[in-house]
């Protein structure tokens, strides 16, 4: 049935169970799982959702409208990784649900709850190819590897709570990640009186006595141990759980490829982040370990070296590989004790492990924290040195402030010099993808500052990054975001493939040059305040600027040398250093 109801003019509270259009329902039945913000780009497939959005809008909700569903899906991302709870994005059928597979994408590499709603073409349309029709199951489905952990498409208007209900069960249960639910343009202008559920709680599950007995005695047998923690699902409480099981054992914490804010980076037991660009000695550390306890993360080719500081299927060292989804545990490493948990139960039971007298790694464990803090002495690069830039950052903002990167070479500076305090103090500071998505960090520090306004968010992002998603400049300032500052990298190239370019092919540059805009000047247009750097001693102050002015976003556009080997020569350093070490034959 395609005609709407005669609805009354008052909004239906979302309890209710009163008959109204399914696309009214499906609002209703998001503010029952407590969202209040969504994302997306408006399409005439979903009308009777928008229409939801307005009949609720008493009640908080809001639909944050996009400019392109690349940029929405990050932003959904972001909200996952923020919340803890499924991100929401919205896009219409065809090419809306193609470009917004990026954001899909990466929610399912980062392990994190979200759930994409799609348009699609009337129930008497369906398998003509209609206009903008693709089959999304097929599309998405868990046949292919890294999209979706299920996809629905919901028929029936009655069911639809019921639908919604599961894809957040879906997606927040085991290894949280993304759901897509595809939403037929006539199924939601039925009419339906089906109510809401209540909101979803995922199931915990904890490690069984025995499990943990042996994890015990392992680790009472070790002498060089090492933990690596990363992955979804972690919460204030279990980092702070983590932490503790850490100080009582005194064990050296690395955290997974872009999980750096799991674990306080100042704490005497940090070892630094276990990814592109690891420090050397780190590196050498896990490889000569005797115990390898890795907490939540899936040990992906990032965190691994290319599957090389844990050799695959087989790994040296010992290995306890504790994760949430059975069906990561085996996957890829035949680890010495697998442990399926939820990383709150998980944390919660290894922070109680009694703890014997004394352990025999007390001085590995400082040797490691000192490693890291050696790695954090760069050498001065003129005359604009990123390190020193980082370093402003993290001494002018407040704790607590989010950065966000998309991918490429600059972001290198950010996982080395800036020092995370830790979510269990103020919830997620770093938003980054571990898929490698370049485009990232723009939308995602957006959403950042819409959702947590008390909050600063400074985006950093390379040339070649911003413009993928620069017009989601115009969300940040129709939707009135604050204490939002993007810094622009600006050398000219896409340095990341320029770099492995000059290396496999050298002096044969070909395809990695960019021309840019004045990125001050397209960020004026857009109404944000800006400024140009192209010294060192330059920043602070425009920082200072930018932070005197919270109200209004700031973007300040750091002009490099077009000279590669120069804009990067201190991070090519690292790589190559790092690359080396790795690639070294074992004696």
């Amino acid at each position: 049935m395609s005609s709407s109801p005669s609805l009354p003019s008052s909004a239906v509270a979302p309890s209710a169970s009163a008959p109204r259009l399914a696309g009214h329902a499906l609002v209703e039945a998001l503010i029952a799982q407590g969202v209040d913000t969504v994302f997306g780009v408006p399409g005439e497939s979903y009308l009777a959702v928008l229409d939801g959005f307005h009949e609720h809008r008493e009640h908080g909700i809001r639909f944050i409208a996009c400019r392109q569903e690349g940029g929405a899906a990050f932003m959904a991302e972001a909200q996952g990784k923020l919340s803890g709870r499924p991100g929401i994005c919205f896009v219409t059928r065809g090419p809306g649900a193609t470009n917004a597979s990026i954001g899909l994408h990466t929610a399912f590499q980062d392990s994190t709850p979200m759930v994409l709603f799609i348009g699609q073409v009337a129930s008497d349309q369906r398998d003509r190819e209609a206009f903008q029709e693709l089959d999304y199951r097929q599309m998405f489905g868990p046949g292919t590897l890294g999209f979706a952990k299920w996809v629905g498409e919901v028929q029936d208007a009655d069911r639809l709570p019921e639908y919604v209900a599961r894809a957040f069960h879906t997606a927040l249960q085991g290894r949280p990640g993304p759901v897509v639910l595809v939403l037929p343009e006539d199924m939601l202008t039925q009419t339906t009186a089906a109510p809401v559920l209540p909101r979803v709680q995922a199931a915990q599950s904890y490690p069984s006595p025995a499990a943990l007995a042996e994890l015990r005695e392992r680790l009472l047998a070790a002498q060089r141990p090492i933990v690596i923690a990363g992955g979804g699902g972690w919460t204030a409480e279990s980092c702070a759980a983590l932490q503790a099981f850490a100080e009582r054992w005194q064990l050296p914490v690395g955290c997974a490829f872009r999980f750096q804010d799991l674990f306080d980076n100042a704490h005497p037991l940090y070892a630094g982040d276990v990814g592109i660009a690891i420090n050397p000695k780190l590196a050498q550390r896990i490889k000569e370990a005797d115990l390898v306890i890795a907490v939540g993360p899936r040990l992906g080719e990032m965190t691994t070296g290319g599957y090389t500081l844990l050799q695959a299927p087989r790994p040296a060292q010992t290995l306890i590989h504790i994760h949430a989804g059975a069906e990561e545990l085996g996957r890829v490493y035949a680890a010495d004790q697998m442990i399926n948990a939820s990383m709150s139960c998980a944390a919660q039971a290894l922070a109680s492990l009694p703890v014997p007298e004394a352990v025999s790694w007390s001085a590995w464990a400082q040797q490691a924290h000192a490693d890291y803090q050696g790695n954090l002495q760069p050498q001065p690069v003129s005359p604009l040195d990123m390190a020193e830039v980082v370093k402003t950052l993290g001494r002018r903002l407040p704790e607590g402030t989010v950065f966000t990167n998309g991918a490429g070479n600059y972001s290198g500076w950010l996982h080395r010099f800036h020092r995370y305090t830790g979510l269990q103090r103020y919830g997620r500071s770093q938003l980054a993808p571990t898929s490698g998505a370049m485009g990232y960090g723009l939308p995602a520090a957006v959403a950042a500052s819409l959702l947590q306004q008390d909050r600063w968010v400074v985006n950093i992002a390379g040339d070649g990054d911003f413009l993928m998603n620069g017009q989601e400049l115009a969300t940040a300032t129709g939707y009135g975001a604050r204490r939002l500052i993007c810094v622009v990298v600006d050398n000219g190239t896409y340095g990341t493939i320029r770099m492995h370019q000059e290396r496999e092919y050298p002096g044969r540059v070909s395809g990695s040059d960019l021309y840019n805009p004045d990125f001050a000047a397209l960020a004026l247009a857009y109404g944000w305040r800006s400024a140009r750097v192209e010294r060192t001693e330059d920043f602070e102050p425009a920082l200072q600027a930018a932070m005197a002015a919270p109200e209004q976003p700031t973007l300040i556009h750091l002009r490099l040398s077009s000279d590669v080997s120069t804009s990067r020569s201190s991070l090519s350093a690292i790589r190559a250093a790092a690359e080396q070490r790795l690639a070294a034959p074992k004696s």
